[in-house]
């Protein structure tokens, strides 16, 4: 196969850590390349000097046998290099051909814009009407856009940063058949996912990084998940495992929660039902942007529902706010690890200090305890795998899925009574999401109640003995784990009734 990018003896070094060290491969022409590694591993600055963002300290790079040393995402533009990032960068009040114009160098007439946007999605089996406001679409539509948008510029190397998180079964089906036809068409494709299956069933070759070196490649459909995992760390690792034992006693209950919509863009809460008891791990699944943060929200007590009400064990908390339930035992994760689940200026012991100080005791007659802050954020470091040059490093500082651990640990050792977390493993590698799995069916065995918010089906499937799904803000009734299987789990996160479910049972 001809080599459409070759990199060769990349290098780039921040204070106190290299990210890439004489980091070498190739990407072929018509190939799609998977770039694997753990958190931390350099994956994402090397994408990142590929395409511009990022300037390397030493090394170069060659496209279709040209050097190639883009100083800007513009030049990486304009020789063929496109970009589809894990966080979309849309304006949600402007429609879908006005935000593809801002991606574009040199926009066409907008008529003509909506022409090619039009055939273009149909060409590849994305359908989009460029005419809708970007807030009214799905996740699975919003990245459409973005595709798009790269596919509008007739790009030689298209790079994908976890394009699945966001997607349900039926929409990653046509993800991967969009991607194929790209592959016959001669396109090369980088491809970034946590998701290792997914690898095996796409992926012609896949590049490994490990603490920023080349630690070697494979062809994913003839090893294992578990063994590409393995590459990734360095060393073997367990599934995550549950402990048999009997369901206690219901400890959170909610009965009919409704909730405006935070904006003009949110999703409303819409007579949520739930109940979860002790030990017990329920999941909950849908789409992004159906109402998950939400609902994270009318538990955790950030947001007073209006209409509804919320026990906890067996009390009223309605309205509580949330220093009122996590002081008696309900604690939560969100999914924003970086603004909301933690202060990103803040230090990793300042961040312990906000959620724990009145649970680990960290403040003494108003003043903060900084030596017990510290032991504290030190804990959860050390249990959590956090990889950080130590408690005084900032949280923007660390990767994305470094602050994870971080940022999960910090709750799941406050031992609560009932946890609610949204996305607990999203950017995080396999080894790293098996600690957290286990570490939250561990909290369950101690008879804690768990709920999971999350976008990773096989994740809930693993983990969660009740499974229920969200759709525009109504919650489906939730069904043992064991009665379902993916295309049922899909259809529930489409919005299908109980009958439709029924019949795929049938």
């Amino acid at each position: 196969m001809a080599t459409l990018l070759s990199i060769r003896g990349l290098t780039k070094a921040y204070p106190g850590v290299v990210a890439n060290d004489d980091v070498s491969f190739d990407i072929g022409k018509g190939e799609i390349h998977a770039l694997l590694g753990e958190n931390g591993a350099g994956k994402s600055t090397l994408v990142k000097m590929i395409f511009g963002l990022v300037k390397p300290d030493a090394g170069e790079m060659a496209l279709d046998g040209a050097a190639y040393a883009p100083a800007k995402p513009s030049d990486a533009r304009r020789s063929g290099v496109a970009m589809v990032f894990q966080h979309f960068s849309l304006f949600e009040a402007l429609d879908v051909a006005e935000n593809v114009a801002l991606g574009m160098e040199n926009p066409p007439r907008p008529r003509d814009l909506a022409r090619q946007i039009r055939e273009v999605s149909e060409t590849y089996g994305l359908p989009l009407d460029p005419t809708r406001t970007v807030g009214t679409l799905s996740a699975g539509e919003r990245q459409r856009v973005e595709i798009i948008r790269c596919l509008l510029q007739n790009p030689r190397l298209l790079i994908m940063d976890e394009p699945t998180s966001v997607l349900t079964p039926q929409e990653v089906d046509i993800l991967f058949q969009t991607l194929n036809k790209l592959r016959a068409e001669g396109t090369s494709i980088l491809y970034i996912s946590h998701k290792l299956e997914e690898i095996r069933a796409l992926c012609d070759e896949a590049t490994i990084l490990r603490l920023g070196k080349n630690v070697g490649t494979c062809t994913p459909r003839e090893v294992t998940a578990r063994q590409m995992a393995e590459l990734m760390v360095g060393s073997s690792f367990n599934a995550p495992e549950a402990r048999a034992g009997e369901k206690g006693e219901v400890l959170l209950r909610t009965d009919k929660l409704s909730l405006p919509a935070p904006g003009a863009f949110g999703t409303p809460l819409r007579e949520v039902s739930l109940e979860v008891r002790a030990g017990e791990v329920l999941g909950i699944a849908g789409v992004a942007g159906n109402g998950q943060d939400e609902l994270l929200m009318a538990l955790s007590g950030e947001r007073l529902a209006p209409a509804g009400t919320i026990f906890f064990k067996g009390q009223d908390v309605s309205r509580l706010g949330p220093i009122g339930r996590r002081d008696a035992g309900l604690l939560s994760g969100p999914e924003e690890r970086l603004g909301h689940a933690a202060a990103p200026n803040m230090s990793l012991t300042e961040n312990a200090v906000l959620t724990g100080a009145r649970r680990e005791g960290l403040v003494q007659g108003g003043f903060i305890d900084w030596g017990k802050s510290k032991a504290f954020a030190e804990k959860v470091i050390e249990r959590f795998d956090v990889r950080t040059p130590g408690p005084g490093t900032a949280a923007r500082a660390l990767s994305g899925g470094n602050l994870q651990k971080f940022v999960v640990g910090r709750e799941i050792l406050q031992s609560p009574d009932v946890f609610v977390v949204n996305q607990p493993t999203w950017g995080v590698d396999a080894a790293a999401a098996a600690a957290i799995r286990q570490a939250l069916l561990d909290l369950a065995a101690k008879g804690a109640a768990i709920i999971v918010i999350s976008q990773d089906l096989d994740e809930l499937m693993e983990i969660s003995d009740r499974f229920a799904a969200l759709n525009e803000g109504r919650l489906s009734p939730a069904r043992a784990v064991a009665e379902l299987d993916i295309e049922k789990i899909g259809l529930m996160m489409g919005g299908a009734h109980d009958m439709e479910v029924a019949h795929v049972d049938g």
